[in-house]
């Protein structure tokens, strides 16, 4: 028994460019064969009327479970041995993590705003293709102590910077 992977994860826009996209396969090797990859997808599914329900699509020896919400389209992608379950899973834990995170204003402007807070997200889910969690809310919560954690090191370090300025301004007053 192998941990279920995932080959790629995609967030499109309405016109199925790039928003957000990570590959973890080596099935697509160039650039040009991954954008080539995502037009396709796109326009597999484009018609489709997917909502915020998850659909599935075998799709070049790949499933891919897909879902669509407001002009984001969300995409993940297993190969054909993969569980269905497993891969809508990760599918709807990114989808409620980036709903979460974008505080309910799921759209391609605020996404883009946001951008850091999406790559974060496709870091906590998957590792190297392998699904670490599918959970939306310790997803984004994982990611916003992330946040924490840098703003709380910076804020340290600046800290320590005016501590160590005063001392020397003090010390050069006093000699």
């Amino acid at each position: 028994m192998t941990c279920p992977s995932v080959k790629n994860i995609l967030l499109l826009d309405s016109e199925g460019k790039r928003v957000a996209v990570k590959y973890y396969s080596d099935d697509w090797p160039t650039l040009s064969a991954k954008l080539a990859f995502e037009k396709s997808v796109f326009a597999k599914t484009q018609k489709a009327n997917a909502g915020t329900e998850a659909e599935i699509v075998m799709f070049d020896g790949q499933i891919v479970v897909y879902k669509f919400i407001q002009d984001l389209h969300f995409f993940v992608t297993g190969g054909e041995e993969e569980n269905e379950l497993i891969l809508a899973s990760v599918l709807q834990g990114f989808s409620d993590a980036v709903d979460r995170l974008l505080k309910n204003m799921v759209d391609k402007r605020t996404a883009l705003e946001n951008l850091d807070l999406i790559l974060l997200c496709l870091d906590e889910i998957v590792d190297g293709g392998i699904v670490l969690e599918t959970e939306g809310r310790e997803i984004a919560e994982k990611v916003t102590g992330h946040g924490l954690e840098s703003a709380s090191s910076a804020e340290q370090t600046l800290v320590n910077a005016l501590t160590q300025a005063r001392e020397h301004l003090a010390k050069s007053l006093l000699m």
